[in-house]
């Protein structure tokens, strides 16, 4: 089912009784979910993620803007009618009920030519259960279950009306790290095997980058970047999204660029043919690093600790004009850093060094 946003607005009233101004949540969100694709909607706490996935479900009503599920305006159609499967953020399983209950529950609501026979209904859960791996625990009770076993009665309990579209907020929060990475896994598989378009809320960059086929980047209620994961790591479209994208995070220095040449304080560190003289945010990837041991056209840091990885190392540095805390730096392992040395010199790879504006924060 494709799904196409024109121009989604949704405001609230400020909660300041005194101001008369709203809080704009969504802000002209406008896109076009392709059919049969699991989207990420990724940003900080307050970006207006999970309003934009509440608008999608009905539970919201637009202030401004049309949502179409295919050909089909759906904007004042109630949740009930919309043919969506909702996976909350704390599960909300019935904990009097069985695993099999739970999943079946939404299927005892329906009416008409839809409403089946018992028999049919626990056909269907059984079917579903198969599919995220549950057969073999339906008479269990919730408080029976793993964090990782109750996610997926979730999962199944949206699934079961094979709806037209999935949407899931933050799924993923309230499991541990190992049991997070195994249930992004298995939503990426049932995504793929039920092909049905999902909407995917997180806050957890990795992710979002991990299982999305598209990620739609958003801050203060507007959205930043849409694009593959890959394409939004490697071309940002302003300082935000090259911070908000990565691990370790990407690292921020105030330069200027000088007579085509980029300077963080004394080093010019790159070419930059093209761009006026201006001041500007120079911010390089963990990985755009190459220790060297010239002085020349390299940036001299301060190092401050070296951190074996195995296959990698991290070296820790300081930068006077760095405005992280520190300086993160991934290299190769077989690189031998000289930890008696006060002073690393790094060239840069081009194509992990950004130039951003200093008053817009837009790429240059």
């Amino acid at each position: 089912m494709k799904i196409v946003l024109e121009n989604l607005t949704k405001k609230f009233p400020s909660r300041n009784k005194k101001s008369k101004d709203e809080v704009i949540a969504v802000n002209q969100f406008n896109f076009e979910i392709p059919d049969g694709k699991l989207i990420g909607l990724l940003g900080p706490s307050g970006c207006g993620k999970s309003t934009a996935l509440n608008l999608l479900c009905g539970l919201l009503e637009p202030t401004e803007g049309k949502i179409y599920f295919g050909d089909e305006d759906v904007t004042n159609l109630p949740a009930e009618h919309r043919g969506v499967g909702f996976v909350f953020q704390n599960y909300a399983l019935y904990p009097h009920l069985t695993v099999m209950k739970n999943i079946t529950f939404p299927l005892e609501n329906l009416k008409g030519k839809d409403k089946l026979t018992k028999e049919e209904m626990q056909q269907k859960a059984i079917e579903v259960a198969k599919l995220v791996q549950l057969d073999g625990l339906m008479d269990r009770k919730p408080s029976q279950l793993s964090g990782g076993q109750q996610q997926r009665v979730a999962i199944a309990r949206a699934l079961v009306k094979m709806p037209k579209v999935l949407l899931m907020d933050e799924p993923l929060s309230n499991l541990d790290a190992r049991l997070r990475l195994q249930t992004r896994e298995e939503i990426s598989r049932i995504q793929k095997e039920t092909g049905i378009t999902t909407v995917f809320v997180t806050h957890d960059q990795e992710e979002a980058m991990s299982i999305s086929d598209l990620i739609v980047v958003m801050k203060d209620g507007v959205v930043q970047q849409i694009g593959e994961p890959q394409e939004v790591y490697d071309e940002p479209k302003n300082l935000f999204v090259s911070k908000f994208l990565g691990t370790p995070p990407i690292n921020v220095f105030a330069g200027k660029v000088e007579k085509e040449k980029v300077w963080i304080g004394n080093d010019v560190v790159l070419d930059a043919k093209g761009i006026k003289d201006q001041e500007v945010y120079v911010a390089i990837r963990p990985e755009g690093f190459i220790l060297s041991e010239q002085k020349e056209n390299t940036l001299t840091c301060h190092l401050q600790a070296v951190e074996v990885m195995g296959r990698d190392v991290s070296v820790v540095a300081k930068h006077s004009l760095c405005e992280n805390t520190v300086i993160r730096a991934i290299i190769p392992s077989e690189n031998k850093v000289n930890t008696a040395s006060k002073e690393l010199y790094f060239e840069l790879k081009k194509n992990k060094v950004f130039l951003f504006h200093k008053e817009t924060e837009e790429r240059l």
